[in-house]
């Protein structure tokens, strides 16, 4: 049996978009309150009855959040210009290096606007 399973972090930070138009409203410094989702998939074990300790999740992704929570992503290696693309891929990089199992990470920069990453 296969499954996907989805944990959700957050974390709050501000940025702004140097590549946009002049005079968009996102070139200004301004923040949000992000979610993210990690997506991992993979079988389950028939002895324990799970695929993966959400524990190794919260191992991969705490340090990444310690980097951006309450921080001006443009100053984050690799963040110069913090889209919600570039954000997601972002952390896709970094996550997938230590769950190979991660298959998306979906990043909402508000309530109602998110962008879902799956990899190169």
């Amino acid at each position: 049996m296969n499954v996907e399973l989805i944990k959700e972090y957050r974390f709050e930070a501000a940025h702004r978009l140097p590549e946009v138009p002049e005079g968009h409203k996102c070139a200004r410094l301004h923040g949000h309150s992000f979610k993210f989702e990690i997506h991992v998939v993979g079988p389950v074990d028939g002895r324990t009855g799970w695929f993966i300790d959400y524990g190794v999740l919260d191992e991969a992704v705490n340090p990444l959040l310690a980097r951006l929570d309450h921080y001006y992503l443009n100053e984050v290696d690799g963040l110069s210009n913090p889209t919600s693309e570039v954000l997601a891929k972002w952390l896709f990089d970094r996550i997938r290096a230590q769950v190979p199992a991660l298959t998306a990470v979906t990043l909402y920069e508000t309530c109602d606007a998110r962008c879902v990453y799956r990899g190169a």
